[in-house]
């Protein structure tokens, strides 16, 4: 079978935080960015969510070469003034990240983008800004490839008895633009990376699977 061309997405930090948003109250953190931050970076690049094809997703990698804890002004969102008053809470963040995404749809509309995106690049907090770099891939469709650190569904990792395949984790993939509906799905992560070999929708030249996660435009969280 004939590789498929994709655009590969690298983007780095020295710093970013994304806060485990099952957590009320609490700055509980996450270890990889949800699906959701992902594609709100990528609208973000266009300009809005009209400018991106509902059907639009991508595959991605994540890593951290280091983490630590800071303390961050709260400001509770509570119905009563009371409940209102700012205070400072412990906040997780990771240090040194490198978010590698494929898209193997609408390359031109997501080269030029993110060459020259309509709003700064950020992922995660608004102030942790990010510098992003592009190329053109070949990628083999289908196959088998290596976890390593990629970020999966659940349904498709393999037999967590069997072979270390990472925490399981029940992140946003899709907020409405109202911000009254989420849907959420359960993924796959591991820190450290994994050896363990999935069937992939496509794999890169250095053997690493990837998994196309679900669509993260907001009309998917009206479904």
């Amino acid at each position: 079978m004939e590789p498929v061309e994709a655009l590969e997405v690298t983007v780095t930090a020295p710093i970013t935080s994304f806060r485990n948003p099952l957590y009320q109250g609490m700055q509980i953190g996450l270890p990889c960015p949800p699906p959701s931050t992902v594609g709100g970076m990528l609208a973000a690049t266009v300009g809005t969510w009209e400018e991106v094809p509902v059907g639009t997703r991508f595959a991605m990698t994540f890593t951290a070469e280091g983490s630590g804890t800071d303390l961050e002004t709260y400001h509770p969102a509570a119905a009563k003034p009371a409940y209102r008053n700012a205070t400072i809470k412990d906040r997780d963040f990771l240090t040194d990240i490198t978010l590698t995404a494929w898209l193997a749809t609408e390359l031109d509309l997501w080269e030029e983008a993110l060459r020259t995106p309509v709003w700064p690049l950020v992922l995660g907090r608004s102030q942790d800004l990010a510098t992003a770099r592009t190329r053109r891939v070949r990628l083999a469709k289908g196959g088998s490839g290596t976890q390593g650190h990629a970020v999966i569904p659940h349904t498709t990792a393999p037999d967590p008895l069997t072979i270390n395949n990472g925490e399981q984790m029940q992140l946003p993939t899709a907020i409405a633009l109202d911000r009254a509906r989420t849907k959420w799905d359960t993924y796959r992560y591991a820190r450290t990376g994994t050896q363990a070999t999935l069937d992939a929708d496509y794999v890169t030249d250095t053997g690493q699977a990837l998994i196309l996660l679900p669509p993260t435009h907001p009309v998917h969280a009206t479904a």
